[in-house]
């Protein structure tokens, strides 16, 4: 039987008591909430803190609400609350499409929005979404608070820039009227992990793409982005001409890896045919 190594458990109740014991306990504490992710690598022993801190008891962290033109998704937020958000369905239909496909309805109910982030997993949904729309997120020590892109939280795999004695808050989604954005992903079976999927967001000028955003997942997109085909939209007719060459450059871009789940050929053909069906959704979106 596969046991997690011995450890301390302290339950915060404010969000400044959470912060206070972040930094008592320094590299030796981890945040847990749902616990999805952490406790199956606590069981393997891939993760041995010494101290969880218990944040489940903060529900002020847990809201999903417009605020002054910016979708804000607590950390604390439930996937399932997300995907409940009439609001934030309509503002960013790709949140709804990645949530869809995240795990099992039990997961969705216990997962956390934050905690999904957090773990920085190469194959996770939300990371390659919300750096579609390039979301903020927000980071808070015991006496500072900092706003960091998406596009840059992530340091690599299980890496993100939320530092010891530090809590990821909230998620900030700037309201871009006209923008559409769409969510396409392949796995094995329901509910898995991506074989490879594709987030995209785009802003139209006329018949013109304004600005364009294309996160990737499992295929070893730096931090999640698409960038070179992002640069090849921008100013360019929306078109699915145009969106099949980005598709494709964003498959020549992107560092996939043989595994179980396919050759590097099939997953770069996959991140292709995936790019273009959300842009195209995206358009659809946008347009409607």
């Amino acid at each position: 039987m596969q046991v997690p190594a011995p450890f301390e458990y302290e339950r915060a109740t404010s969000v400044d008591h959470a912060l206070t014991l972040l930094e008592k306990y320094g590299q030796a504490g981890r945040v847990i909430a749902g616990g999805h992710s952490l406790i199956p690598m606590m069981k393997l022993r891939l993760a041995q803190p010494e101290v969880l801190v218990d944040i489940n008891e903060l529900t002020e962290l847990a809201a999903v609400e417009v605020v002054a033109g910016t979708l804000r998704i607590g950390a604390l937020a439930r996937h399932a609350d997300l995907l409940a958000s009439v609001q934030a369905g309509a503002l960013f239909p790709v949140l709804h499409d990645a949530e869809r496909v995240i795990a099992d309805p039990i997961v969705r109910n216990r997962g956390t929005v934050g905690g999904s982030l957090c773990q920085a997993d190469p194959s996770e949904d939300l990371s390659a979404a919300f750096a579609a729309v390039r979301a903020e997120a927000v980071i808070r020590g015991v006496d500072t608070e900092r706003a960091v892109p998406v596009r840059e939280f992530f340091h690599g795999p299980y890496e993100t820039a939320v530092g010891p004695g530090e809590l990821l808050t909230e998620i900030r989604v700037p309201v871009r009227p006209g923008m559409g954005s769409a969510y396409a992903k392949v796995g094995r079976r329901a509910g898995d992990w991506a074989v490879a999927a594709a987030a995209a967001a785009l802003t139209l000028d006329g018949d013109a793409v304004a600005d364009a955003g294309i996160g990737l997942t499992a295929v070893g997109a730096p931090r999640f982005v698409a960038a070179e085909a992002e640069d090849f939209l921008r100013g360019g007719a929306a078109t699915a001409e145009r969106f099949a060459k980005a598709g494709a450059i964003a498959a020549e871009h992107c560092r996939p890896a043989p595994d179980q789940r396919g050759p590097v050929d099939y997953k770069r053909h996959l991140v292709a045919v995936l790019t273009t069906r959300a842009l195209a959704l995206a358009l659809t979106r946008a347009e409607a």
